[in-house]
């Protein structure tokens, strides 16, 4: 029995009875009441275990999309589960204008993480998802240049194929333009370089360029992997300059690579460097981590969001990072990472339709000849969800829970789907 804070018990409360609908019928609500940006697939998904999204009509898939990297844990993480459930029941959100239990501690754990990887201190801000963590990023970088250095230096510089989000900042972030038609005029101050190459973003710099945007692997733009010593040399580079190094690790992040930050794979520290998707498990997270200089930039009422750190949200990014922990998630997933790119490899290499298998951690692709829209639609009707990124290229981002059976099963269902669909053609 629920006991009021006056400590007299609550009544109990039937759960709130709700139309039931069919998938039909709940597509063709979509059809008729959403707006069309999305081409949702004829599917209702209602529960989850683990690894496994289970259809409305009972029909269990092996996920891996992941929700787009986002369910790192699964789905129904029991001990993420407990931990929200007793959550909701305490506290859900309160404003910013006070603290709750679990902010400052998560922020403690994060900047823990980028100092373990950095040797640099550093703070955090909270927002709500990955493109909150962009608009933050440039805000950051710009008032750190204007007011704590005192020289503006607003231009930013990212690159071709990148992909930071659909707000407008990170909509000009992202350098592609099949993402910015009909929204202009975009945000100014940004150029682009291209990925992989120096002296692209060399020659894009002067003396009103105050910071470079970047992902460590290109998700969106076709699970691009960098050069070997590319980012050692941006840092160089920028160091150069005067400039920011500002990552994006929000699809990489929380161990997605088979480190925590995929940038500790490079050697390299950034200034700045934001994660979402992972974070919370499913419950919308983003945290952008700054080394100090920078971060304090952000003095009292220059930023801020509404539902940033509320308490639900907060308490789901401290769950996540202890389960990560006492499991050895981020050695888990480099071990099965690597395994599920070796099975790629013997799956794919050679075939008539491939151009490449990539990858690195649970985080891979495989280029193909075709259309890859056509293999995932193919892929699904066997029972494996995965998804396109880039023009050509099959993305996988299982849950980081995975086992090499489910690599195996995974491996064998996509080649199966692309073999019916690309040798057919």
């Amino acid at each position: 029995m629920e006991t009021l804070a006056n400590g007299q018990a609550a009544a109990p409360r039937a759960a709130i009875a709700l139309a039931s609908h069919t998938t039909a019928e709940i597509a063709a609500l979509a059809e008729r009441f959403l707006t069309p940006n999305y081409r949702n697939a004829p599917i209702v998904f209602v529960d989850g275990e683990g690894p496994w999204g289970v259809t409305l009509e009972g029909h269990r898939l092996l996920d891996f999309s992941a929700g787009v990297a986002v369910n790192g844990l699964g789905h129904n993480h029991p001990d993420l589960v407990a931990a929200l459930q007793e959550q909701t029941r305490q506290l859900i959100h309160q404003s910013n204008y006070w603290h709750n239990a679990h902010a400052a501690p998560l922020a403690e754990a994060l900047c823990g993480e980028f100092t373990r990887a950095t040797g640099l201190p550093a703070r955090a801000f909270f927002c709500n998802s990955g493109a909150e963590g962009t608009e933050a990023t440039v805000k950051m970088a710009r008032r750190y240049h204007a007011k704590v250095l005192g020289k503006p230096r607003p231009g930013v510089i990212t690159v071709h194929g990148s992909f930071h989000g659909r707000t407008y900042a990170a909509m000009t972030a992202t350098a592609q333009p099949k993402y910015q038609e009909g929204f202009e005029p975009l945000v100014p101050g940004f150029r682009y370089g291209q990925f992989g190459d120096l002296a692209s973003i060399a020659a894009l710099i002067d003396d009103t360029v105050g910071a470079v945007l970047i992902e460590v692997v290109q998700g969106e733009g076709g699970v691009s992997v960098p050069p070997p010593g590319f980012f050692k040399d941006l840092r160089k580079l920028c160091d150069e300059h005067g400039l920011l190094l500002c990552l994006d690790e929000v699809q990489t992040g929380l161990g997605r690579t088979g480190t925590f930050f995929a940038f500790e794979q490079e050697g390299i520290a950034p200034d700045i460097v934001w994660l979402a998707k992972a974070l919370g498990g499913g419950i919308p997270v983003g945290a952008v981590l700054a080394r100090e200089p920078v971060a304090n930039a952000l003095v009292a009422g220059s930023h801020a969001t509404t539902f940033g750190a509320n308490a639900l949200a907060m308490r789901a990014g401290r769950t996540v990072l202890a389960i990560f922990a006492r499991d050895k998630l981020v050695a888990h997933t480099a071990e099965v990472g690597a395994y599920l790119l070796a099975q790629l490899h013997a799956a794919f290499d050679g075939q008539p339709y491939t151009l490449d298998v990539r990858g690195r951690g649970l985080m891979c692709g495989v280029a193909i000849k075709g259309d890859p829209k056509l293999v995932v639609e193919a892929a699904r009707d066997r029972g494996l969800l995965l998804s396109v990124a880039g023009t050509n290229v099959l993305r996988l981002t299982p849950p980081l829970i995975v086992t090499r059976e489910h690599c195996d099963l995974a491996v064998a269902q996509l080649r199966a789907a692309a073999d019916a669909v690309l040798l057919a053609s």
